[in-house]
């Protein structure tokens, strides 16, 4: 694996980055309007229940938390999608390339765009509702750590099936990580979900670090055990949509690399 190679391609994503108003618009202005929206109601909320500012500050955290998976998937997809679009995917894998050098360009990128807005957040959130997430501390690095984890491993999956059937299924860039965010208890805890619902909830990662984030906000402390069971569904889904992925890029190659429908 050459580092330079994975550089230039990082470098490519930011150069697209800078002059995308779409890219511009998922990265800074999406994100304010979930916290105008859901930070409004929180706010709407306190009038009702005293002493609850904790709750702006729950629903806050959640908003900034579900970026960082978000946009760990939403790099790997969209960016894919761009060179399918572009007709570029050739053109890439014409130099000398390895798989490993491609895919490790999308986490990077993805790492990147995800602290630009998770940042972008927290100063957005502090300016209207004078919230501080800085007591988290280093109790961030766990948390984003295995949220991102949990957007990479969405985000390769959904890579390789659109490697396998092409731009048809490209809604499910955007779409597909959206399906656990119900079960992922952003906003509000496990146990409130029905049976059924629990039960899907065991087995998302970032159900366990949302649940943590609000140990944090309540008690200040966090449960590593908790973070471990989520630590080691990502290493499972991490290797499966890996596996996914690699099995879809050889199977690409094979009839040209990709069909673009």
């Amino acid at each position: 694996m050459k580092l330079h190679r994975t550089y230039a391609i990082v470098l490519r994503y930011l150069y697209l980055f800078r002059r995308s108003f779409d890219r511009l618009s998922d990265a800074f202005y999406w994100p304010t309007i979930d916290l105008l929206l859901w930070g409004l109601t929180s706010v709407y909320f306190r009038t009702y229940i005293p002493n609850a500012s904790t709750l702006i500050i729950m629903m806050v955290s959640g908003i900034l938390f579900w970026i960082i998976v978000w946009r760990g998937q939403y790099e790997i997809t969209v960016n894919l999608l761009e060179d399918l679009w572009n007709e570029n995917l050739i053109n890439i894998f014409v130099a000398p390339i390895s798989f490993a050098e491609w895919v490790l360009a999308f986490v990077v990128i993805g790492v990147i765009k995800a602290l630009v807005s998770f940042g972008f957040a927290m100063v957005v959130a502090f300016l209207l509702y004078r919230v501080k997430l800085f007591f988290f501390g280093w109790y961030f690095v766990p948390l984003i750590g295995l949220l991102i984890m949990t957007g990479w491993a969405v985000g390769f999956f959904v890579a390789g099936l659109i490697l396998r059937f092409g731009t048809k299924i490209q809604t499910f860039a955007w779409t597909m990580v959206a399906v656990i965010s119900p079960f992922s208890a952003i906003y509000y805890p496990v146990s409130v979900l029905p049976g059924w619902a629990q039960a899907v909830a065991r087995v998302i990662p970032t159900s366990y670090v949302f649940e943590e984030a609000r140990r944090v906000i309540n008690r200040g402390t966090l449960d590593y055990r908790q973070l471990g069971i989520s630590l080691a569904l990502n290493l499972v889904y991490l290797t499966v949509g890996l596996v996914f992925l690699y099995r879809s890029f050889k199977a690409a190659l094979n009839r040209g690399l990709v069909k673009v429908y």
